[in-house]
């Protein structure tokens, strides 16, 4: 069933369109990645390629090694064996300038926001430009409240310290940290994971929002089906040590594997693409995904 499928195949769904990726020149292009842990080998073999301008989502099991693999994209973990090319650079053979050079074209949202508990929100926002830019302070604090605003949050909240924010605000000062440096390629690490399902549901419009607005590629790793629903242009599925594929989710659901069918056409699975369905008004690709799952479902 999956031997006519182009695991590469382009944005046919979620929110973009356009050129197929096959057409143009990655920007992240993971080749033959291997990560060991000891005797655990997390990947195997995994190859996976990002195009701008897209969002491509990054699913898998427990244990499959999402957030493992984004750190190694990101040059936080070394891979045991393979190549990670960057803007067309081998990350491993750059000198530390270098590195450091490219490393202000993206930011990172981790997991559970890592902001510096001992940090106001305006410092934590103003960290990246503090350490890497040589700005007056007055410059890098206009600069900051910029951001503060850019992701809903407000002057007001400026001087407030990391443990006097909601979830959801630590989400988005998280966010803003990671915008502080300009850049053109963002990493979202869990991004909804502990919001309730209003702030789950605005957080989701501001990324759709700024990766419009900011004209941003986003790599996100989530296990929100509404997030990857709403978000995603493809999903690249971690299994079996490798990404079984890297395709919009209507072509994804036809793929027969225990991961795909259970995650994607399960019974959460069934109701988030329900749910984007009913929200669509016209001919429109998520109605097109939750007609494949349904069918899917029923063979």
């Amino acid at each position: 069933m999956t031997a006519s499928i182009d695991t590469r195949a382009g944005t046919v769904g979620g929110t973009g369109g356009g050129t197929p990726p096959g057409a143009r020149t990655p920007i992240i292009e993971v080749r033959g990645l291997v990560k060991r842990f000891g005797d655990t080998v997390v990947h195997d073999g995994l190859d996976l390629e990002v195009y701008r301008d897209e969002v491509l989502s990054i699913v898998g099991g427990s244990g499959t090694g999402k957030t493992v693999l984004l750190r190694q994209i990101v040059g936080l973990e070394r891979p045991t064996a393979g190549t990670i090319r960057l803007f067309g650079e081998d990350l491993a053979s750059l000198d530390p300038a270098r590195l450091q050079w490219m490393r202000n074209r993206w930011g990172m949202q981790f997991q559970r926001g890592a902001l510096f508990s001992s940090l106001s929100v305006i410092d934590n926002i103003a960290l990246p430009l503090r350490e890497l830019r040589c700005l007056p302070d007055n410059l890098i604090c206009e600069a900051s409240l910029l951001k503060l605003e850019l992701v809903g949050l407000s002057a007001r909240d400026a001087d407030k310290m990391p443990a006097d924010l909601s979830g959801g605000m630590i989400k988005r000062v998280a966010l803003a940290r990671a915008l502080a440096l300009e850049p053109e390629l963002v990493f979202l690490d869990e991004p909804t994971a502990g919001l309730d399902p209003m702030a789950s549901d605005d957080y989701v419009a501001l990324i759709r929002e700024l990766r419009r607005e900011l004209k941003l590629t986003v790599v996100m790793v989530t296990h929100d089906l509404d997030t990857l629903v709403a978000l995603s242009d493809r999903v690249a599925v971690l299994a079996d040590r490798k990404v079984l594929a890297a395709l919009p989710i209507p072509q994804l659901v036809k793929i027969d594997h225990p991961f795909i069918r259970e995650y994607f056409l399960g019974e959460r699975g069934q109701r988030a693409l329900s749910a984007l369905s009913t929200q669509s008004a016209g001919a429109n690709p998520a109605s097109d995904v939750a007609a494949v799952a349904r069918h899917a479902g029923e063979s």
